[in-house]
């Protein structure tokens, strides 16, 4: 049960964690459209950070196999969140930026309680899915703790991603100005 409770409460962090980096990339996407000018790689970065969000939910959907109401659960949080996140882009991507890096920072903590209880042995760790596996690269014999400790990796680094992106536009830069930090799993 309480394996359960850890993979549906991932699988609903997960489901808002892959909609800001689509979103950035999007708009950002169009931005540099519109504007003919390079995006210093943040595009590329935040569409990888939205396909690993993804695959993080895949993942973790694989871990809980959620009823069907929590899928309804899942497509609602994302159809709400998205708008919602769309809208405070456009507003102020610094603010968007440093709300993902506290998401982030949440979804660590979240991370670093499901391991505690593996580690307690309260939750049996199973072996880790095959989709997880072929994601990252896992040896063969992973376990669900060894998956969990590269989410939380993951996560770790798109919480240093956003609110370095954040500390760009709160000095009144340009995303573009600064490089994107590529480079994780």
């Amino acid at each position: 049960m309480l394996q359960r409770r850890y993979g549906c409460r991932a699988m609903m962090l997960e489901t808002v964690a892959a909609v800001p980096g689509m979103v950035g990339g999007l708009l950002l996407h169009c931005k540099s459209l519109r504007r003919f000018e390079q995006s210093g790689g943040w595009i590329k970065a935040l569409l990888e950070e939205a396909e690993n969000e993804r695959m993080h939910l895949m993942t973790f959907m694989e871990v809980s196999n959620p009823r069907w109401y929590e899928r309804a659960l899942v497509f609602t949080v994302q159809g709400v969140f998205f708008n919602a996140y769309f809208l405070g882009y456009i507003i102020s991507l610094k603010f968007a930026h440093r709300v993902v890096g506290y998401l982030e920072e949440e979804a660590i903590h979240s991370f670093t309680e499901f391991l505690k209880e593996l580690d307690k042995g309260t939750i049996e760790s199973m072996p880790a899915p095959a989709i997880a596996i072929d994601y990252w690269q896992l040896p063969a014999d992973s376990t669900l703790h060894d998956v969990v400790m590269v989410v939380r990796a993951d996560e770790a680094h798109h919480r240093d991603v956003n609110h370095f992106a954040a500390d760009i536009h709160y000095q009144g830069r340009e995303l573009r100005e600064s490089p994107a930090p590529f480079g994780y799993h």
